[in-house]
């Protein structure tokens, strides 16, 4: 009854002007991608958006920038090049509000590219390790094109997709990308022993991956009953939900669960979450959604930043005004570990970068962004201890802040604030 197609023919579909959506991280279909790629000479002003995606992005080449323009909702370093080339732009929102760009028609998707499970028994698919805004692109793009690759985990919860939701499908078998996750530094380590020292038993964590991540997780192996709700995981919680420090049993939200919207890590980890009921995959648009975050008692949200101003501004997604990231779910997790019962917002970050320079700065860098504002921020963390910042005056973040920062810059950016004041 349904019949796979190569890839080459399936992409015919992408007509001149179309806008394409492209399953994000883990889950970027590379066969489609490159099949799209290969017409270029064909295709004229395709837009090509997505979240962050991993693998090759042979589309983002400048030198095909008549065939393909490049909109990211969080800058991938695959596609980082094309803001200052001229052949991509980046859309600021929220994780939790990407799906509503869809929904609402504020950017129709002409074709998805996705990648899926093979059918079960009864013809169902599964979107694995990535869901977010692409269960939202599929229901309203006028063409669905799915890579079924039989790696791809089948992962409960709302990505599922019957195989008649597909308009047309390719069969390839490729390996999902796996990100390698350095051991954590005597500086991370450090970090991740403050963040670690603000967790109570039964708080509900989320958290993004990376060494930081990594170097708080390690050090909860003498916690009780936490929970996860979170964008995204990695393998870091694996060994902490096999030896029930992960219970999920005082989550008030898909409790006795593991919530994420999608997940990236080393093939131990599609391994686990392959057909494991404890792990929920679910849209961004509920898994990011504050009123949804705010539920869980004592949710603990831990973010990262670029820099980090005296008065409590977090610039998360530029280098002054050159975009790096992207807003991310940080303020949809800031914002609802607030208003969670008994919360905390966390940022963490090293006090300096690897050249030396100062991330906690009297003033943000020109034309750098707010991700986070100072009101909203309880907690900074570096190497060198905790900020509480909340209900606290401008005057006294400057001092708790300045605590904090590397001790080589401490008197030059206390100095450098109080001199910008009076002037």
């Amino acid at each position: 009854m349904y019949k796979a197609i190569p890839a080459k023919d399936a992409v015919k579909v992408i007509k001149n002007n179309d806008r394409v959506y492209v399953h994000a991280a883990a889950a970027a279909p590379q066969a489609l991608i490159n099949a799209m790629t290969e017409r270029s000479e064909e295709l004229k002003s395709v837009e090509v958006c997505h979240l962050h995606i991993e693998g090759d992005a042979p589309y983002a080449n400048p030198d095909l920038k008549d065939s393909f323009h490049v909109n990211s909702f969080f800058i991938g370093r695959n596609v980082r090049h094309t803001l200052a080339a001229g052949n991509g732009s980046y859309t600021p929102v929220f994780l939790s509000e990407l799906p509503l760009l869809f929904k609402k028609n504020i950017l129709p998707i002409d074709v998805a590219l996705i990648q899926v499970s093979p059918p079960d028994k009864h013809d169902y698919c599964s979107l694995g390790v990535s869901v977010e805004a692409t269960l939202a692109a599929i229901e309203n793009a006028k063409h669905v094109i799915a890579q079924i690759n039989p790696n791809m985990p089948r992962t409960h919860g709302a990505g599922i997709i019957h195989i008649s939701e597909l308009d047309t499908f390719v069969e390839v078998e490729e390996n999902l990308y796996e990100m390698k996750i350095s051991e954590p530094s005597e500086i991370e380590n450090k970090i991740g022993s403050h963040v670690a020292e603000l967790i109570d038993d039964g708080s509900t964590l989320q958290m993004g991956i990376g060494v930081i991540p990594n170097a708080v997780l390690k050090r909860l192996t003498g916690h009780k009953n936490l929970g996860i709700h979170t964008e995204m995981f990695s393998d870091g919680v694996i060994d902490l939900i096999l030896n029930d420090v992960i219970t999920g049993n005082y989550k008030k939200v898909n409790p006795g669960r593991a919530l994420a919207t999608f997940l990236m890590g080393s093939q131990r980890l599609y391994d686990y979450v392959d057909d494991n009921p404890y792990i929920e995959m679910k849209a961004s648009d509920y898994v990011n959604d504050v009123s949804v975050i705010m539920q869980n008692p004592k949710m603990v949200a831990i973010n990262s930043a670029i820099e980090v101003d005296l008065t409590g501004q977090v610039c998360a997604d530029s280098i002054g005004r050159n975009i790096y990231s992207g807003v991310g779910g940080q303020m949809d997790f800031i914002r609802g570990a607030s208003l969670s019962k008994d919360g905390k917002a966390i940022i963490a970050l090293p006090s300096t970068t690897r050249k030396g320079i100062s991330r906690i700065v009297p003033t943000l860098k020109p034309g750098a962004g707010v991700v986070t504002t100072r009101a909203h921020v309880h907690y900074v963390v570096t190497e060198y201890g905790i900020a509480n910042l909340y209900g606290r005056t401008i005057k006294e973040r400057v001092k708790a802040l300045v605590n904090i920062a590397h001790p080589d810059h401490r008197e030059n950016i206390d100095k450098e604030y109080f001199n910008v004041l009076k002037n």
